[in-house]
């Protein structure tokens, strides 16, 4: 089941990298035609790409918030944020983030299980200029 989720993962990811068309119209049917530009693209620029959140122990949950700038001249809509774990849950903004304005990445960690290093990756994936992107959660978890 597992496989078979990381497939379609992998798959969807894919199929949008090969439709600019398709995510340009995507653009313009969710927002207002007075507030997207066709000839400009969204930017995602992250304020911090990496977070530290140094040692805990195991058990404890870490939480962290990631916020961007879209620094582009159209809305960039995220249309898959993934992690490379399942102890990794990202949440993050459902709506067009519009130009000049920022949007959101909230990641929880589940240290229970994952004694040790950690690094973990969270793919997001945008009809922006950089449409494929991380940033990363790392730190130390310490045996109960």
């Amino acid at each position: 089941m597992l496989k078979t989720f990381f497939f379609c993962v992998a798959a969807s990811v894919l199929v949008s990298c090969g439709n600019a068309g398709t995510k340009e119209n995507a653009v313009s049917d969710s927002v207002p035609a007075n507030e997207s530009n066709a000839s400009g693209t969204g930017k995602i620029e992250f304020a911090e790409a990496a977070f530290d959140f140094g040692q805990v122990k195991e058990g404890e949950v870490v939480e962290h918030i990631y916020t961007f700038l879209n620094s582009g001249t159209s809305p960039v809509i995220l249309s898959q944020v993934s992690a490379s774990c399942g102890c990794t849950t990202p949440s993050y903004t459902q709506t067009p983030i519009l130009p000049g304005k920022s949007g959101e990445i909230k990641v929880s960690f589940d240290s229970n299980g994952q004694v040790g290093k950690q690094q973990k990756i969270v793919t997001v994936v945008s009809n922006a200029e950089n449409n494929v992107t991380t940033i990363q959660l790392k730190g130390e978890v310490l045996k109960k």
